[in-house]
């Protein structure tokens, strides 16, 4: 993932998600880049907002396993 600007975020805390979905939105190089979920899971957190500068390597999302997320039976 190149350097750029959080331009969309396209899910909260708590959504479900599946692999290869996009889940933000950036802008790098006057490109819009869309970033993929890399696996099934429930978004836990989003440490990014919009307007973020971003870089290479940081977590833009953190995901658990859906059976981790209900949190109760």
């Amino acid at each position: 993932l190149m350097p750029g600007t959080v331009e969309q975020i396209l899910v909260q805390p708590a959504d479900p998600v599946e692999r290869g979905q996009t889940v933000i939105i950036m802008e790098s190089m006057k490109m819009e880049l869309s970033v993929a979920a890399h696996r099934d899971g429930v978004v836990k957190q989003i440490p990014v907002q919009r307007g973020d500068q971003v870089d290479r390597g940081m977590r833009l999302l953190e995901l658990e396993a859906p059976s981790e997320a209900t949190g109760s039976d």
